[in-house]
């Protein structure tokens, strides 16, 4: 799974966690939607951290909640 699938994911789990459709998401966020679905799409390959946390305020979790999975552990990420 590549590191854009895991966040995605995430962001979906959290959603539906919440009941939130991401329309909602991207107005709680202040992220445009189209933003957004590029995102969940995996074709943003990196967000951003700011673009994260404005997802993660509209969750309604930290940052360092979005992060504390399993899945986000052990991670590498290549220098470029």
């Amino acid at each position: 799974m590549t590191e854009q699938e895991l966040v995605s994911n995430r962001i979906r789990y959290f959603c539906e966690l919440r009941g939130l459709s991401f329309y909602q998401l991207s107005y709680r966020s202040t992220v445009p939607l189209t933003t957004l679905m590029h995102i969940m799409s995996n074709s943003t390959k990196n967000p951003g951290i700011f673009t994260m946390i404005k997802i993660c305020n509209g969750l309604d979790i930290t940052i360092s909640e979005f992060f504390s999975s399993k899945e986000f552990e052990n991670i590498e990420f290549e220098a470029e």
